[in-house]
Protein backbone atom coordinates (compact mmCIF):
# COMPACT_ATOMS: atom_id res chain seq x y z
CA UNK A 1 0.00 0.00 0.00
CA UNK A 2 1.77 3.19 -1.15
CA UNK A 3 -1.05 5.86 -0.94
CA UNK A 4 -2.24 7.21 2.14
CA UNK A 5 -5.77 7.22 2.92
CA UNK A 6 -7.00 10.90 2.90
CA UNK A 7 -9.22 11.87 5.90
CA UNK A 8 -11.97 14.65 5.33
CA UNK A 9 -12.25 17.33 8.00
CA UNK A 10 -15.33 18.80 8.87
CA UNK A 11 -15.94 22.38 10.27
CA UNK A 12 -16.53 22.24 13.78
CA UNK A 13 -19.01 25.84 13.10
CA UNK A 14 -17.10 26.90 16.42
CA UNK A 15 -15.24 30.17 16.36
CA UNK A 16 -11.55 29.51 16.57
CA UNK A 17 -12.00 25.72 17.55
CA UNK A 18 -10.98 24.18 14.56
CA UNK A 19 -7.65 25.97 15.05
CA UNK A 20 -7.22 23.85 18.01
CA UNK A 21 -8.05 20.57 16.49
CA UNK A 22 -5.55 20.68 13.81
CA UNK A 23 -8.32 21.75 10.53
CA UNK A 24 -11.53 20.26 11.76
CA UNK A 25 -13.11 17.34 13.27
CA UNK A 26 -12.24 14.19 11.54
CA UNK A 27 -14.95 12.20 9.65
CA UNK A 28 -16.19 9.02 10.84
CA UNK A 29 -14.01 9.69 14.24
CA UNK A 30 -15.32 8.25 17.41
CA UNK A 31 -15.08 11.70 19.64
CA UNK A 32 -15.30 12.07 23.10
CA UNK A 33 -16.91 15.81 25.12
CA UNK A 34 -16.37 15.47 28.50
CA UNK A 35 -16.04 18.09 31.48
CA UNK A 36 -17.84 19.20 35.07
CA UNK A 37 -21.46 20.08 35.00
CA UNK A 38 -22.24 23.39 33.80
CA UNK A 39 -19.28 23.64 31.95
CA UNK A 40 -20.88 23.76 28.06
CA UNK A 41 -20.97 20.48 26.91
CA UNK A 42 -24.25 20.01 25.31
CA UNK A 43 -23.98 23.23 23.75
CA UNK A 44 -20.99 22.25 22.12
CA UNK A 45 -22.39 19.58 21.09
CA UNK A 46 -25.73 21.41 19.50
CA UNK A 47 -23.53 23.83 17.72
CA UNK A 48 -21.04 21.50 16.08
CA UNK A 49 -24.35 19.22 15.20
CA UNK A 50 -26.49 22.28 13.58
CA UNK A 51 -23.51 23.31 11.86
CA UNK A 52 -23.26 20.34 10.14
CA UNK A 53 -26.38 18.64 9.85
CA UNK A 54 -28.12 18.91 6.29
CA UNK A 55 -30.53 16.96 3.89
CA UNK A 56 -27.28 14.73 3.05
CA UNK A 57 -25.46 14.86 6.32
CA UNK A 58 -28.39 13.84 8.65
CA UNK A 59 -27.65 13.93 12.93
CA UNK A 60 -29.31 11.81 15.03
CA UNK A 61 -29.56 12.86 19.08
CA UNK A 62 -29.77 10.19 22.11
CA UNK A 63 -30.52 11.99 25.33
CA UNK A 64 -30.40 9.49 28.31
CA UNK A 65 -31.52 12.51 30.77
CA UNK A 66 -33.99 12.43 33.36
CA UNK A 67 -35.96 15.34 31.55
CA UNK A 68 -37.66 14.81 28.05
CA UNK A 69 -35.79 16.08 24.91
CA UNK A 70 -38.27 19.02 24.95
CA UNK A 71 -36.85 20.59 27.97
CA UNK A 72 -33.57 20.47 26.86
CA UNK A 73 -34.36 21.93 23.44
CA UNK A 74 -36.34 24.67 24.97
CA UNK A 75 -33.13 26.05 26.58
CA UNK A 76 -30.68 25.32 23.13
CA UNK A 77 -33.04 27.25 20.84
CA UNK A 78 -32.25 30.32 22.30
CA UNK A 79 -28.89 30.45 20.48
CA UNK A 80 -28.62 32.01 17.19
CA UNK A 81 -27.52 28.53 15.98
CA UNK A 82 -30.27 26.78 16.59
CA UNK A 83 -32.39 25.69 13.86
CA UNK A 84 -35.78 24.79 13.60
CA UNK A 85 -36.39 24.01 10.15
CA UNK A 86 -33.57 20.92 10.43
CA UNK A 87 -35.94 19.42 14.00
CA UNK A 88 -37.28 16.06 12.43
CA UNK A 89 -35.76 16.90 8.79
CA UNK A 90 -32.11 16.62 9.16
CA UNK A 91 -31.78 16.27 13.16
CA UNK A 92 -34.00 13.65 14.77
CA UNK A 93 -33.68 13.22 18.90
CA UNK A 94 -34.45 9.73 20.67
CA UNK A 95 -34.71 9.93 24.15
CA UNK A 96 -33.43 6.68 25.99
CA UNK A 97 -34.66 7.10 29.57
CA UNK A 98 -37.24 4.39 29.11
CA UNK A 99 -34.46 1.97 28.08
CA UNK A 100 -32.22 2.71 31.31
CA UNK A 101 -34.70 1.93 33.24
CA UNK A 102 -34.56 -1.78 32.60
CA UNK A 103 -31.01 -1.28 33.69
CA UNK A 104 -29.03 -3.47 30.43
CA UNK A 105 -26.39 -2.19 28.45
CA UNK A 106 -27.31 -4.25 25.54
CA UNK A 107 -30.57 -3.25 25.33
CA UNK A 108 -29.55 0.02 24.69
CA UNK A 109 -26.97 -0.37 22.10
CA UNK A 110 -29.57 -2.37 21.16
CA UNK A 111 -31.91 0.34 20.89
CA UNK A 112 -28.82 2.85 19.45
CA UNK A 113 -28.51 0.28 16.68
CA UNK A 114 -31.70 0.22 15.91
CA UNK A 115 -32.11 3.87 15.51
CA UNK A 116 -29.23 4.07 13.43
CA UNK A 117 -30.23 1.85 11.01
CA UNK A 118 -33.76 3.36 10.68
CA UNK A 119 -32.32 7.20 10.45
CA UNK A 120 -29.21 6.35 8.70
CA UNK A 121 -27.51 9.70 10.45
CA UNK A 122 -23.29 10.66 9.01
CA UNK A 123 -23.25 12.16 13.07
CA UNK A 124 -24.43 10.39 16.02
CA UNK A 125 -24.46 11.86 19.44
CA UNK A 126 -25.08 10.85 22.74
CA UNK A 127 -25.70 12.87 25.92
CA UNK A 128 -25.11 11.82 28.36
CA UNK A 129 -23.18 9.04 27.95
CA UNK A 130 -21.90 8.82 31.38
CA UNK A 131 -25.38 8.11 32.77
CA UNK A 132 -25.40 4.97 30.69
CA UNK A 133 -22.50 3.94 32.34
CA UNK A 134 -23.34 4.52 35.78
CA UNK A 135 -26.98 2.98 35.15
CA UNK A 136 -24.98 -0.35 33.90
CA UNK A 137 -22.65 -0.05 36.49
CA UNK A 138 -25.66 -0.54 38.87
CA UNK A 139 -27.44 -2.78 37.17
CA UNK A 140 -28.17 -6.48 38.77
CA UNK A 141 -28.33 -8.75 35.88
CA UNK A 142 -24.99 -10.19 35.32
CA UNK A 143 -25.58 -10.18 31.70
CA UNK A 144 -25.16 -7.32 31.12
CA UNK A 145 -22.11 -5.76 28.80
CA UNK A 146 -18.86 -4.57 30.57
CA UNK A 147 -18.12 -1.03 29.86
CA UNK A 148 -14.93 -1.55 27.20
CA UNK A 149 -17.33 -4.32 25.44
CA UNK A 150 -20.14 -1.24 25.00
CA UNK A 151 -17.59 1.48 24.27
CA UNK A 152 -15.84 -0.89 21.85
CA UNK A 153 -18.68 -2.27 20.09
CA UNK A 154 -20.77 0.87 19.78
CA UNK A 155 -16.81 2.63 18.38
CA UNK A 156 -17.03 -0.30 15.66
CA UNK A 157 -20.69 -0.21 14.88
CA UNK A 158 -21.15 3.61 13.90
CA UNK A 159 -17.40 3.31 12.14
CA UNK A 160 -19.17 0.91 10.02
CA UNK A 161 -21.93 3.11 9.33
CA UNK A 162 -19.73 5.65 8.18
CA UNK A 163 -20.62 8.04 11.51
CA UNK A 164 -19.14 10.68 13.05
CA UNK A 165 -19.74 9.86 16.89
CA UNK A 166 -19.66 12.39 20.02
CA UNK A 167 -20.60 10.69 23.87
CA UNK A 168 -21.01 13.68 26.11
CA UNK A 169 -20.25 12.90 29.69
CA UNK A 170 -19.73 14.13 32.88
CA UNK A 171 -16.32 13.64 33.82
CA UNK A 172 -14.11 14.40 37.02
CA UNK A 173 -10.70 15.04 36.06
CA UNK A 174 -9.42 11.59 38.04
CA UNK A 175 -11.44 9.41 35.73
CA UNK A 176 -9.09 10.55 32.58
CA UNK A 177 -6.64 7.34 33.06
CA UNK A 178 -9.11 4.42 34.12
CA UNK A 179 -12.14 4.99 31.84
CA UNK A 180 -11.95 2.59 28.77
CA UNK A 181 -13.81 5.47 27.00
CA UNK A 182 -9.98 7.49 26.93
CA UNK A 183 -8.71 4.94 25.50
CA UNK A 184 -11.10 4.23 22.66
CA UNK A 185 -11.97 7.52 21.66
CA UNK A 186 -10.05 9.08 18.44
CA UNK A 187 -10.97 12.45 19.94
CA UNK A 188 -11.51 14.02 22.92
CA UNK A 189 -12.51 17.44 24.23
CA UNK A 190 -11.99 18.83 27.75
CA UNK A 191 -14.08 21.70 29.24
CA UNK A 192 -13.72 23.34 32.58
CA UNK A 193 -14.49 26.51 34.50
CA UNK A 194 -11.73 28.08 36.85
CA UNK A 195 -12.64 30.04 39.57
CA UNK A 196 -11.03 32.19 41.82
CA UNK A 197 -12.20 34.43 44.47
CA UNK A 198 -15.05 36.17 42.11
CA UNK A 199 -13.81 35.63 38.71
CA UNK A 200 -14.73 32.57 36.20
CA UNK A 201 -12.94 31.62 33.14
CA UNK A 202 -14.34 29.03 30.73
CA UNK A 203 -11.39 26.77 29.36
CA UNK A 204 -11.08 23.82 26.58
CA UNK A 205 -8.53 21.44 26.02
CA UNK A 206 -7.85 18.99 22.89
CA UNK A 207 -6.58 16.01 25.09
CA UNK A 208 -6.50 13.95 21.73
CA UNK A 209 -7.13 14.04 18.25
CA UNK A 210 -5.76 11.36 16.03
CA UNK A 211 -4.12 11.30 12.98
CA UNK A 212 -3.67 15.39 13.10
CA UNK A 213 -1.29 17.85 14.63
CA UNK A 214 -4.17 19.71 17.42
CA UNK A 215 -2.79 23.04 19.55
CA UNK A 216 -1.79 21.92 22.71
CA UNK A 217 -2.84 23.57 26.14
CA UNK A 218 -5.50 25.48 27.76
CA UNK A 219 -7.74 27.68 25.70
CA UNK A 220 -10.22 30.30 26.88
CA UNK A 221 -13.74 30.15 25.30
CA UNK A 222 -16.50 32.21 26.00
CA UNK A 223 -20.56 31.19 25.62
CA UNK A 224 -22.38 33.95 24.18
CA UNK A 225 -26.01 34.13 22.52
CA UNK A 226 -24.45 32.43 19.23
CA UNK A 227 -23.10 29.62 21.51
CA UNK A 228 -19.22 28.69 22.08
CA UNK A 229 -16.68 30.97 20.90
CA UNK A 230 -12.80 29.74 21.41
CA UNK A 231 -9.80 32.41 21.76
CA UNK A 232 -6.63 30.01 20.89
CA UNK A 233 -3.38 29.92 23.06
CA UNK A 234 -1.47 32.67 21.24
CA UNK A 235 1.85 31.15 20.55
CA UNK A 236 4.38 32.61 18.92
CA UNK A 237 6.24 30.84 16.68
CA UNK A 238 9.93 29.49 16.52
CA UNK A 239 10.23 30.85 12.89
CA UNK A 240 7.95 34.30 13.28
CA UNK A 241 10.68 36.61 13.21
CA UNK A 242 11.60 35.45 10.03
CA UNK A 243 7.79 37.07 8.31
CA UNK A 244 8.64 40.22 9.37
CA UNK A 245 11.84 42.06 9.11
CA UNK A 246 12.32 44.88 11.17
CA UNK A 247 15.32 48.14 10.61
CA UNK A 248 16.44 50.22 12.76
CA UNK A 249 16.64 52.15 9.98
CA UNK A 250 12.59 52.86 9.51
CA UNK A 251 11.37 54.89 12.01
CA UNK A 252 8.05 56.12 13.43
CA UNK A 253 7.96 59.89 14.43
CA UNK A 254 6.22 60.03 17.70
CA UNK A 255 3.75 63.43 17.31
CA UNK A 256 6.60 65.24 19.03
CA UNK A 257 9.19 66.50 16.80
CA UNK A 258 11.98 67.02 19.81
CA UNK A 259 11.25 63.80 21.09
CA UNK A 260 11.76 62.04 17.61
CA UNK A 261 15.25 63.83 18.00
CA UNK A 262 15.67 62.88 21.78
CA UNK A 263 15.03 58.77 20.54
CA UNK A 264 17.67 59.25 17.86
CA UNK A 265 14.88 59.71 14.62
CA UNK A 266 11.85 58.32 16.14
CA UNK A 267 10.75 54.65 17.45
CA UNK A 268 11.94 51.84 15.17
CA UNK A 269 9.20 50.43 13.04
CA UNK A 270 8.46 47.18 15.08
CA UNK A 271 9.81 47.89 18.38
CA UNK A 272 7.65 48.10 21.32
CA UNK A 273 7.51 51.42 23.82
CA UNK A 274 6.75 51.64 27.67
CA UNK A 275 5.86 54.85 28.83
CA UNK A 276 5.75 54.96 32.05
CA UNK A 277 5.05 57.85 34.53
CA UNK A 278 2.85 58.88 38.09
CA UNK A 279 -0.86 59.95 37.46
CA UNK A 280 -1.11 63.15 35.34
CA UNK A 281 1.66 63.18 33.61
CA UNK A 282 0.33 62.78 30.14
CA UNK A 283 0.50 59.31 29.39
CA UNK A 284 -2.47 58.88 27.47
CA UNK A 285 -1.73 62.39 26.21
CA UNK A 286 1.66 61.81 24.68
CA UNK A 287 -0.43 57.68 23.06
CA UNK A 288 -2.92 59.92 21.56
CA UNK A 289 -0.23 62.35 19.88
CA UNK A 290 1.40 58.63 18.89
CA UNK A 291 -1.97 57.43 17.14
CA UNK A 292 -2.61 61.13 15.65
CA UNK A 293 0.67 61.32 13.95
CA UNK A 294 -0.24 57.97 12.57
CA UNK A 295 -3.54 58.87 11.10
CA UNK A 296 -1.92 62.05 9.64
CA UNK A 297 1.30 59.50 7.89
CA UNK A 298 -1.84 57.44 6.41
CA UNK A 299 -0.46 54.73 9.29
CA UNK A 300 -4.23 53.18 10.72
CA UNK A 301 -3.70 52.61 14.62
CA UNK A 302 -5.69 50.90 17.36
CA UNK A 303 -5.72 51.29 21.26
CA UNK A 304 -6.90 49.07 23.86
CA UNK A 305 -8.33 51.24 27.22
CA UNK A 306 -8.53 49.00 30.34
CA UNK A 307 -9.02 51.49 32.78
CA UNK A 308 -12.35 53.46 31.61
CA UNK A 309 -14.78 52.70 29.29
CA UNK A 310 -14.22 53.84 25.66
CA UNK A 311 -17.01 56.22 25.83
CA UNK A 312 -14.89 57.52 28.90
CA UNK A 313 -11.49 57.10 27.31
CA UNK A 314 -12.18 59.30 23.97
CA UNK A 315 -10.41 62.64 24.49
CA UNK A 316 -12.24 65.14 21.83
CA UNK A 317 -9.38 64.59 19.63
CA UNK A 318 -9.28 60.72 19.88
CA UNK A 319 -12.77 61.01 19.58
CA UNK A 320 -11.92 62.56 16.26
CA UNK A 321 -9.22 59.87 15.08
CA UNK A 322 -11.88 57.02 15.35
CA UNK A 323 -14.90 58.70 14.02
CA UNK A 324 -12.74 59.42 11.24
CA UNK A 325 -12.03 55.52 10.76
CA UNK A 326 -8.01 56.40 11.17
CA UNK A 327 -8.23 54.22 14.77
CA UNK A 328 -9.78 51.24 16.22
CA UNK A 329 -11.02 51.07 19.93
CA UNK A 330 -11.03 47.78 21.30
CA UNK A 331 -14.18 47.33 24.05
CA UNK A 332 -12.47 45.57 26.63
CA UNK A 333 -15.42 44.84 28.99
CA UNK A 334 -13.38 44.46 32.17
CA UNK A 335 -14.86 41.53 33.04
CA UNK A 336 -12.96 38.16 33.66
CA UNK A 337 -10.64 38.80 30.54
CA UNK A 338 -7.97 36.40 29.88
CA UNK A 339 -4.89 37.38 27.58
CA UNK A 340 -6.04 34.75 24.50
CA UNK A 341 -9.26 36.66 24.24
CA UNK A 342 -7.73 40.51 24.79
CA UNK A 343 -4.96 39.40 22.40
CA UNK A 344 -7.86 37.69 19.67
CA UNK A 345 -9.75 41.13 19.71
CA UNK A 346 -6.65 43.16 18.92
CA UNK A 347 -5.37 40.58 16.23
CA UNK A 348 -8.26 40.45 14.32
CA UNK A 349 -8.91 44.48 14.47
CA UNK A 350 -5.67 44.84 13.58
CA UNK A 351 -5.91 42.90 10.25
CA UNK A 352 -8.73 44.76 9.48
CA UNK A 353 -7.71 47.99 9.65
CA UNK A 354 -4.25 46.74 8.58
CA UNK A 355 -2.73 48.83 11.26
CA UNK A 356 0.44 50.03 11.93
CA UNK A 357 0.22 51.34 15.43
CA UNK A 358 -1.26 49.89 18.70
CA UNK A 359 -1.52 51.42 22.10
CA UNK A 360 -2.07 49.37 25.36
CA UNK A 361 -3.59 52.16 27.89
CA UNK A 362 -2.63 51.22 30.79
CA UNK A 363 -0.93 48.20 32.13
CA UNK A 364 -2.21 49.02 35.24
CA UNK A 365 -5.75 48.25 34.10
CA UNK A 366 -4.93 45.73 31.84
CA UNK A 367 -3.50 43.94 34.87
CA UNK A 368 -6.99 44.55 36.72
CA UNK A 369 -9.13 43.93 33.86
CA UNK A 370 -7.76 40.32 33.72
CA UNK A 371 -9.73 37.59 35.66
CA UNK A 372 -7.94 37.16 38.85
CA UNK A 373 -6.38 33.56 37.95
CA UNK A 374 -5.08 34.89 35.60
CA UNK A 375 -3.02 38.52 37.49
CA UNK A 376 -0.34 35.83 38.75
CA UNK A 377 1.07 35.27 35.60
CA UNK A 378 0.62 38.71 34.40
CA UNK A 379 5.06 38.91 33.07
CA UNK A 380 4.07 35.69 30.98
CA UNK A 381 0.79 36.87 29.88
CA UNK A 382 2.40 40.38 28.69
CA UNK A 383 5.49 38.87 27.06
CA UNK A 384 3.25 36.75 25.19
CA UNK A 385 0.89 40.04 24.25
CA UNK A 386 3.93 42.12 23.07
CA UNK A 387 5.79 39.15 21.24
CA UNK A 388 2.58 38.25 18.99
CA UNK A 389 2.27 41.95 18.20
CA UNK A 390 5.51 43.17 17.47
CA UNK A 391 6.37 39.58 15.16
CA UNK A 392 2.90 40.83 12.87
CA UNK A 393 5.19 44.25 12.27
CA UNK A 394 2.98 46.71 14.43
CA UNK A 395 4.74 48.89 16.59
CA UNK A 396 3.10 49.41 20.33
CA UNK A 397 2.81 51.64 22.75
CA UNK A 398 2.34 51.02 26.15
CA UNK A 399 1.68 53.13 29.11
CA UNK A 400 1.86 52.05 32.98
CA UNK A 401 1.45 53.92 35.99
CA UNK A 402 4.45 54.37 37.82
CA UNK A 403 4.59 55.82 41.72
CA UNK A 404 6.61 59.07 41.50
CA UNK A 405 8.63 58.52 45.00
CA UNK A 406 11.29 61.65 44.61
CA UNK A 407 13.92 59.18 46.77
CA UNK A 408 14.40 56.47 44.36
CA UNK A 409 14.86 55.95 40.21
CA UNK A 410 12.72 53.47 38.59
CA UNK A 411 11.88 52.77 35.38
CA UNK A 412 8.95 50.56 34.82
CA UNK A 413 6.30 48.64 36.79
CA UNK A 414 6.35 44.87 37.82
CA UNK A 415 9.90 44.12 36.62
CA UNK A 416 8.88 44.52 33.03
CA UNK A 417 11.54 46.82 31.37
CA UNK A 418 13.02 43.64 30.15
CA UNK A 419 10.02 42.95 28.23
CA UNK A 420 10.04 46.48 26.06
CA UNK A 421 12.66 47.85 23.68
CA UNK A 422 12.24 51.13 24.46
CA UNK A 423 11.32 53.47 27.32
CA UNK A 424 10.09 57.05 27.98
CA UNK A 425 9.91 57.96 31.76
CA UNK A 426 7.65 60.82 32.42
CA UNK A 427 7.67 62.41 36.04
CA UNK A 428 7.54 65.27 38.13
CA UNK A 429 10.02 67.77 39.72
CA UNK A 430 9.84 70.18 42.15
CA UNK A 431 11.02 73.67 41.55
CA UNK A 432 11.05 77.04 43.16
CA UNK A 433 7.56 75.99 44.81
CA UNK A 434 6.09 74.48 41.76
CA UNK A 435 6.00 70.99 40.08
CA UNK A 436 7.26 70.47 36.52
CA UNK A 437 6.85 67.75 34.27
CA UNK A 438 9.70 66.28 32.45
CA UNK A 439 10.75 63.38 30.54
CA UNK A 440 13.92 61.59 29.80
CA UNK A 441 14.86 58.13 27.23
CA UNK A 442 15.74 55.56 29.20
CA UNK A 443 16.24 53.08 26.35
CA UNK A 444 15.96 52.62 22.72
CA UNK A 445 17.35 49.02 22.00
CA UNK A 446 20.27 49.62 19.17
CA UNK A 447 20.32 52.58 18.51
CA UNK A 448 21.68 55.49 20.13
CA UNK A 449 19.71 58.20 22.06
CA UNK A 450 19.80 61.22 23.85
CA UNK A 451 20.54 61.38 27.47
CA UNK A 452 18.90 64.96 28.64
CA UNK A 453 16.76 65.19 31.31
CA UNK A 454 14.06 67.82 29.45
CA UNK A 455 10.44 69.96 30.79
CA UNK A 456 7.52 69.49 28.87
CA UNK A 457 4.17 71.16 28.76
CA UNK A 458 0.44 69.96 27.84
CA UNK A 459 -1.35 72.69 25.95
CA UNK A 460 -4.12 72.15 23.82
CA UNK A 461 -4.06 68.41 24.41
CA UNK A 462 -0.42 67.91 22.78
CA UNK A 463 3.17 67.68 24.34
CA UNK A 464 5.54 70.58 24.17
CA UNK A 465 9.27 69.80 25.12
CA UNK A 466 11.19 72.81 26.36
CA UNK A 467 14.82 73.36 27.96
CA UNK A 468 17.14 70.59 29.49
CA UNK A 469 17.48 70.60 33.03
CA UNK A 470 21.92 70.63 32.97
CA UNK A 471 21.33 74.53 34.34
CA UNK A 472 20.51 72.95 37.82
CA UNK A 473 22.43 70.34 39.85
CA UNK A 474 20.39 67.83 42.07
CA UNK A 475 18.00 67.55 39.60
CA UNK A 476 18.52 63.48 39.69
CA UNK A 477 16.32 61.20 41.83
CA UNK A 478 17.76 60.28 44.79
CA UNK A 479 17.23 63.62 46.58
CA UNK A 480 14.45 64.15 49.17
CA UNK A 481 13.99 67.42 47.36
CA UNK A 482 14.82 68.65 44.13
CA UNK A 483 15.34 72.96 44.15
CA UNK A 484 17.62 74.33 41.78
CA UNK A 485 20.99 75.70 42.82
CA UNK A 486 21.63 78.12 44.96
CA UNK A 487 17.57 78.17 46.34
Amino acid sequence: MTQKVTIRRLPSGVPGMDELLGGGIPEFSFNLIAGMPGSGKTTLAHQIMFSLANPERRALFFTVLGEPPLKMLRYQQQFSFFDFDKINASIKFVNLAADLLVGQFDQVLARIIEEVESFSPSLVFVDSFRSVVQSARSAADPSAFGLQHFVQTLGVEMTSWQATTFLIGEYPAQEEESSPVFTVADGILWLSQHVHRDAMVRKLQVVKMRGQAQRPGLHTFRITHHGLEVFPRAILKSDSTGDVQVSSNLRLTMGVPLLDEMMGGGLPAGYSLLVVGPTGSGKSVLATEFLAEGARLGEPGVIAAFEKSPNQLLSHRLHELVKSGHVGVIDTRSLDLSIDETLHDLVQLIKKMKAKRVVIDSLSGFELALASIFREDFRESLYRLVSVLTSMGVTVLMTAELEDRYTDLRFSSYGNAFLTDSILLLRYVELAGQFRRVVCVVKVRASAHSKEIRFFDIEDDSIRIGEALTQYQGILSGHPALHPAGS
